[in-house]
């Protein structure tokens, strides 16, 4: 099994993706989401001149931040500054899309624009609706050297309903989840696996990445440490916000409320309805997702809340736990590293040692 990390995108994040490679961790993604950290293109392009090994992804990109064409170019770019360690995440949107108070884009424009991507990194001519005009595009000049299309750029999708694991598997892509436990995990790893094998793949062939936040903790340790909160925290606090996005404005919510948090929700929820500005209440609530635990959903925070919802406990109780992943077939564990907490990829390169 293969450990990476994931990255709150900060530009100058090459020095954790560093230590990272001299750990000997195999990934690192950089999330894109333009509204709550840097650019994704700008910290993968520092990184990709200050290590030699460890593969760099996006996790995920967002189709529409910006046109494909645009998005190829990032890519052979990066291409050219770190040959063949290049990976294409990406996915219909989320984090990324709903700090604008938006929902997912529709799968079949996600696919298009795969298509279109990936085409370009392979030096095609490729034709492709462009501000309403179909038009035939490739890039003019690859012999110039400016950009590599020759080695490949791996491809991943991030896919949570049957649709889009079955475009995962259509495209032989490897595939990314979330995952809170190693139940749920377990149970979505199945649905790939049949939608992959649908499609007519060996079953052994399918990369999958498990992505998860958590906190290693001391013997004697509280769940709800500060430390803990921290670290994981963070990814507790994503079911308070996928709830409050779906009573406020209606979006829809893929993670189901457990009766056991109903309340941690429902008081989450309140407190979100005096968000400002009133019309907009889509950006206080998205304000550190995924990054920090604010201040009015700290109350919210539960050790039941991070017990369901995070890979948190000490490194005898999350061994099992990852190895449960590992069994049910995947091949990547990714932890993510919250801003300020970057010195926890010690604790985790422990845990990953104990896997080799």
């Amino acid at each position: 099994m293969q450990f990476g990390i994931a990255l709150a995108t900060d530009a100058d994040a090459w020095k954790t993706v560093a230590r990272a490679e001299t750990l000997g961790f195999s990934h690192a993604w950089f999330y894109d989401t333009q509204m709550l950290s840097a650019d994704c293109f700008v910290a993968m392009g520092a990184a990709a001149v200050k290590t030699g090994r460890i593969r760099l992804g996006t996790g995920v990109l967002i189709p529409s931040n910006r046109i494909a064409a645009v998005t190829a170019n990032a890519f052979v770019s990066l291409n050219k500054l770190a040959p063949g360690r290049i990976d294409f995440g990406v996915g219909t949107g989320f984090t990324g899309r709903r700090a604008m108070g938006l929902g997912a884009i529709k799968l079949a424009a996600m696919s298009e624009y795969i298509r279109v991507v990936t085409a370009l990194m392979r030096g095609e001519m490729v034709e492709t609706t462009i501000e309403g005009e179909r038009r035939k595009i490739r890039f003019l000049n690859p012999e110039l050297g400016l950009i590599n299309t020759t080695d490949p750029v791996a491809l991943h999708v991030s896919a949570y309903g049957p649709k889009a694991m079955a475009l995962t598997a259509q495209l032989g892509a490897g595939w990314i989840n979330f995952v809170g436990d190693e139940a749920s995990g377990a149970r979505a790893m199945s649905a790939m696996q049949s939608a992959w094998q649908t499609a007519g793949h060996a079953p052994a062939a399918l990369g999958a990445v498990a992505f998860a936040l958590g906190c290693v903790l001391q013997p004697g340790e509280a769940l709800d440490s500060p430390r803990a909160i921290a670290q994981s925290g963070p990814r507790a606090a994503v079911l308070l916000h996928r709830a409050a996005d779906e009573a406020l404005f209606g979006l829809p919510n893929t993670s189901p409320i457990p009766p056991e948090l109903a309340a941690e929700c429902a008081g989450y929820v309140e407190r979100a309805r005096s968000f400002q500005p009133a019309d907009a209440p889509w950006i206080e609530n998205h304000r550190g997702h995924l990054m920090v635990v604010k201040d009015e959903e700290r109350p919210f925070i539960t050790p039941e809340l991070i017990r369901r919802t995070t890979f948190t406990g000490t490194a005898d109780a999350l061994l099992p736990r990852i190895a449960a992943l590992r069994d049910a077939g995947y091949t990547q564990f990714t932890i993510q590293l919250t801003p300020g907490q970057e010195s926890a990829i010690e604790d985790w390169a422990a845990i990953m040692r104990a896997f080799k």
